[in-house]
């Protein structure tokens, strides 16, 4: 017996199958695109090519699309997925959890195997994939190399969380001649700034701090975060997938 997870994101769908036992057997992921009903035909395609078959396993769905699921038999919040990808990720039963995704940053606080607490950032863009991407396209540039180029810049800041103001901030430090490293570097501190504001109101000093999400393996972007919390965050490259990993651990439950 195989079980699926299946996590829609505003930007990226991602999938994972497991055993029935706990054990990863294959992940998956591809753009969400505009239409999270059309990913999820697409996700079904990709599942049948490699051998699984969402029709006849017992499936999950998460995310921003996971109510658009038709083959999915619960929904299943974030929340719960991510925390639960996570403990098995890490092999922790108390952890920290910052997830950045597309359009929300979460943190999640888990202790003892369940979610203890949470903060959503669900109403600005600010610390999330979104802003980083204006940022990016401002500087002529794709994410993972603002994020990159980052780490070569120093002493320059951006003071506004809001994206359109940062936007305009980053265009008068480019009218002005600042060097694309030093700008990078500003933008990349004001998520880490953004996130670490958030994530120290229920973080705990004694337990793992963990990085998941699509910008998991941003490497500049972690070493900020740990500067900001004054911690170390743990991630691995299958940290992308915690939300997904986390409905197929769920569903051996069904």
């Amino acid at each position: 017996m195989h079980t699926i997870g299946i996590d829609i994101g505003s930007s990226c769908a991602k999938t994972a199958v497991t055993d029935g036992q706990g054990n990863v057997l294959w992940t998956d992921q591809m753009p969400t695109g505009w239409s999270s009903l059309d990913a999820a035909e697409e996700i079904r395609r990709r599942l049948n090519a490699a051998g699984y078959d969402p029709e006849n396993a017992p499936c999950i769905a998460t995310g921003y699309g996971r109510v658009v699921v038709p083959y999915a038999e619960k929904a299943v919040t974030e929340i719960t997925c991510h925390a639960k990808g996570a403990q098995k990720l890490f092999s922790l039963s108390d952890l920290d959890v910052i997830d950045i995704g597309g359009q929300d940053t979460k943190v999640i606080c888990v202790r003892n195997g369940s979610v203890r607490d949470f903060l959503m950032n669900d109403k600005c863009s600010a610390g999330t994939g979104r802003f980083l991407e204006v940022m990016a396209n401002t500087l002529a540039m794709d994410s993972p190399s603002l994020i990159e180029l980052a780490g070569q810049g120093s002493d320059t800041s951006i003071s506004s969380m809001c994206t359109v103001f940062a936007e305009s901030e980053v265009i008068s430090l480019i009218g002005r001649g600042e060097r694309k490293e030093n700008i990078a570097f500003a933008v990349v501190s004001s998520i880490a700034k953004k996130i670490a504001s958030q994530a120290s109101r229920i973080c705990g000093d004694s337990v793992q701090t963990v990085l998941t999400g699509g910008l998991c393996e941003a490497d500049e972007l972690r070493k900020a975060l740990e500067k900001e919390l004054g911690r170390d965050i743990a991630s691995c490259p299958d940290a992308r997938y915690a939300g997904a990993i986390g409905a197929a651990l769920l569903a051996e439950k069904l």
